[in-house]
């Protein structure tokens, strides 16, 4: 009776220490997940903060995450001042943004279920060379694209910024490892019933791959959100500016307006944050899909 009773004692002590190596295990994978979250999030706040300072503010040594006179003058200075249309400039971001996402999404989509479902010669090499393309630096491709443009007299216009960005590998490889997931039995039962590959893409394939499309969507809407560099190149027109090289002018050769300079970036940094914060689910459900047949 007594050797029973001890039996019980120690199983319920090893199940108690598992449980508890089995807290401590997630307590400590949380606090690794925040202390990361932290080092990520704290430039975001200093940013905001930063905004809402006047300018004895801005250089301290004390170090203030909160500002002592909380003032809104950074954002209205740069919202009144005539040589700084940060409307405008959203206005283009979001235009410039938005063509460019569906423009990339209809482009990638079509090439990807081409690799993936058709065949034609040579599309194994043709594929493999593509791929070979995202193992080369962004920066090669770029004087070949600005003289490309130039050629076609796109300077100065949005089409400039739109077409070099159509061509995206990435979103080719992404799509293709979706659709390859998507079962081939119900493309071939649409095919028998007299469907043809154009009807079967658009009517089965895309509305199956909404989850895949929309976290592309999202990531080629960021990328062209914050895309510096090249419209930078191409836009000469102050007035056609994006938001990224727009607010590049805030910043002189001897000064830089920082408080000026913050509430731009909060500007610039509040949709990409709303629209994360309602599409994320599509992130997580359409990585948890793609890659799983190669």
């Amino acid at each position: 009776m007594s050797a029973s009773i001890s039996t019980r004692r120690s199983k319920a002590s090893r199940l108690t220490y598992y449980r508890l190596r089995a807290i401590a295990g997630r307590l400590a994978i949380y606090l690794l997940l925040i202390a990361i979250a932290l080092l990520v999030i704290m430039p975001l706040l200093w940013m905001l903060s930063t905004s809402f300072k006047p300018k004895p503010e801005w250089f301290t040594r004390e170090l203030h995450w909160i500002p002592l006179t909380f003032t809104w003058e950074n954002y209205q200075a740069l919202l009144n001042n005539p040589n700084t249309p940060i409307v405008r400039w959203f206005i283009n971001s979001l235009l410039v943004a938005t063509l460019s996402t569906l423009a990339t999404l209809t482009v990638t989509s079509l090439a990807a279920y081409a690799y993936a479902r058709m065949d034609f010669p040579g599309r194994k090499a043709l594929y493999t060379l593509l791929l070979a393309t995202l193992f080369m630096p962004g920066m090669m491709f770029l004087i070949p694209n600005f003289l490309t443009i130039y050629r076609l007299g796109l300077l100065n216009s949005y089409l400039g910024v739109i077409i070099p960005g159509l061509a995206g590998v990435f979103g080719v490889f992404f799509l293709r490892q979706f659709f390859e997931s998507i079962p081939k039995e119900l493309e071939e039962s649409a095919e028998i019933d007299g469907a043809s590959k154009f009807q079967i893409f658009y009517k089965i394939v895309l509305p199956l791959s909404k989850p895949a499309l929309a976290t592309l969507g999202i990531l080629t809407f960021l990328g062209s959100w914050n895309d510096f560099l090249w419209p930078l190149l191409i836009l000469r027109d102050r007035a056609l500016l994006t938001l990224p090289p727009g607010l590049r002018t805030l910043q002189g050769a001897y000064t830089s307006e920082y408080g000026l300079m913050m509430a731009g970036a909060v500007i610039v940094a509040v949709p990409v944050i709303v629209i994360y914060i309602f599409l994320q689910r599509y992130i997580v459900q359409s990585v948890a899909s793609t890659g799983l047949k190669n």
